[in-house]
């Protein structure tokens, strides 16, 4: 799949086969959310795989938006050491291009995904952090259900053309 078609298709999928997910193919996935761009390219990312069925199915417990995950064969929680920022205060836009080369290439894989908020809800960003033992300087920005989707959803056009505005407002 090229990549304007992977934008253009891609949906957010919340149902997922009991398929697992092979190891190569989530490694080609963090490999390109590992590509995202990064101020000044201080790439301050760490990526939390989680496979352990008690994790995931503690989360909708803290998430009212995460009930997905009781059927998600895995998750990928996507945060920032805030001690890797040499450009302070653009860890979160860093990790919110990170997210979503991951969601473009887990599309691209033929797999499904849905972007779960994490921050800046400071009461999911406390329960994650403790759920996953994250050190204090590690904060999580977003976390991705993903597996072989056991849902199909048709493109949507989001095109807006009275959104655009050309050398001034």
């Amino acid at each position: 799949m090229d990549a304007i078609t992977a934008m253009l298709t891609r949906r957010s999928i919340r149902k997922y086969t009991a398929e697992p997910v092979p190891d190569e193919v989530l490694n080609d996935l963090l490999q390109c959310a590992m590509h995202a761009p990064s101020a000044g390219n201080q790439q301050p990312w760490h990526f939390v795989i989680i496979r352990d069925r008690k994790i995931l199915d503690a989360v909708p417990g803290f998430h009212p938006h995460a009930a997905m995950l009781k059927n998600a064969p895995v998750a990928v929680l996507i945060c920032a050491d805030t001690a890797l920022e040499t450009h302070k205060g653009y860890w979160m836009v860093d990790c919110s291009a990170a997210t979503q080369n991951f969601l473009l290439a887990t599309h691209a894989k033929g797999l499904g995904a849905v972007w779960l908020g994490i921050y800046p809800r400071e009461e999911r960003m406390a329960e994650i952090k403790s759920l996953l033992d994250l050190p204090t300087n590690v904060m999580p920005l977003s976390l991705v259900a993903l597996g072989y989707p056991a849902e199909a959803k048709l493109a949507a056009d989001r095109f807006n053309s009275s959104r655009l505005h050309y050398d001034k407002w």
